[in-house]
């Protein structure tokens, strides 16, 4: 592979990363920000990559001071009407998403869903949607495929729109990086 071909397929990456953001809402992030900044606890889920995503969203928020805890870590609290689950569905649903929207309804939480279909199923139960214009899996065999392979431009946006929040967040509760940097890990 040569480096202009590597170069090239950065480039593309990049572009349709960058399209996601400038397809954004101004207010995107506005809902997230204001569940987060009032939630007791956060419990937060995806499935596969999506899930590494969020829980790397976790850690940052956890990073932020925030109770938060990834759903199905052992140290995962029950969650009740003063918490928050925020679950990723990029296609738009998935059915373990689907059964732990019913657990936090039940249980008076209010839920998130993070996706890149508004119109799903999951969209549909949650309290807050917050929606990352992005090709998933679900859509990436259409007309013009993503140069990433199957739904990563979603994810890659994820990260990166988590990372935003977790400033826009940050500024909020009036924490700076050197309250966050104290709170990682001595453990590496």
């Amino acid at each position: 592979m040569s480096d202009a071909h590597l170069r090239q397929l950065a480039e593309g990456a990049l572009a349709e990363v960058r399209a996601v953001f400038t397809a954004l809402t101004p207010s995107a992030a506005d809902g997230l920000i204001e569940e987060l900044g009032r939630a007791r606890r956060i419990a937060l889920y995806g499935v596969g990559r999506e899930g590494l995503m969020m829980k790397a969203f976790a850690m940052r928020l956890f990073h932020l001071g925030l109770d938060a805890h990834v759903v199905g870590d052992m140290t995962t609290p029950p969650l009740a009407s003063a918490d928050l689950l925020v679950v990723s569905a990029g296609p738009g649903e998935f059915s373990t998403v689907l059964a732990l929207m019913g657990v936090a309804e039940e249980s008076g939480a209010r839920t998130v869903v993070v996706t890149a279909q508004p119109d799903g199923a999951a969209a549909a139960r949650a309290d807050v949607v917050v929606h990352l214009p992005a090709q998933t899996m679900a859509d990436d065999l259409a007309e013009k495929p993503s140069v990433l392979p199957m739904g990563s431009v979603y994810e890659t946006a994820q990260l990166i729109f988590f990372e935003l929040v977790v400033i826009l967040l940050r500024e909020r509760l009036g924490e700076t990086m050197e309250t966050m940097r104290a709170r990682h890990t001595n453990l590496e």
